[in-house]
């Protein structure tokens, strides 16, 4: 029997991948636990286009991330933290700091595309932080980590 995979079945099948499968297997697992359906002249129809919105969703979502990533390559950022004389911070440069200074710019990226290489505990500038969005798309930022002023009384 040939059915679509509605779920990732491992070994068996991917999602919305189109496979011939044992009758019983089909009938009474797979169909049963709606993991797949049948694959009528219809369904494959209605496949065939839902692959091909998909292919354009993920076509127009490729082109925003390499626009993305073409203006937030070599941006410099700054961000302001409280450190001692001796220039260590009293709390570290968290990736989700540097992901609202960044969504404060314009750029939409979530902390855990953000990969810094060491942990940032002292006031400084740090080169090349890696940005990494979906399709294998990467930026690089500089990062300064300057005093905050300090009132005075």
């Amino acid at each position: 029997m040939k059915v679509i995979f509605l779920k990732d079945v491992p070994p068996v099948g991917q999602k919305n991948e189109v496979k011939e499968v044992s009758d019983g297997y089909a009938r009474n697992f797979l169909l049963v636990k709606n993991l797949a359906k049948v694959a009528t002249e219809a369904a494959l129809k209605q496949w065939e286009a839902e692959k091909e919105r998909m292919a354009q969703q993920a076509e127009e979502e490729l082109k925003k991330e390499e626009s993305t990533i073409s203006h937030l390559d070599g941006q410099e950022i700054e961000i302001k933290a409280k450190a001692d004389e001796t220039g260590k911070l009293y709390g570290a440069i968290t990736t989700a700091k540097i992901a609202k200074i960044l969504k404060d710019k314009g750029f939409e990226v979530k902390k855990n595309q953000i990969k810094l290489p060491e942990t940032i505990k002292e006031l400084g500038e740090y080169g090349d932080i890696l940005i990494e969005l979906s399709h294998g798309l990467e930026a690089k930022i500089r990062l300064i980590v300057a005093p905050e002023e300090k009132a005075e009384e």
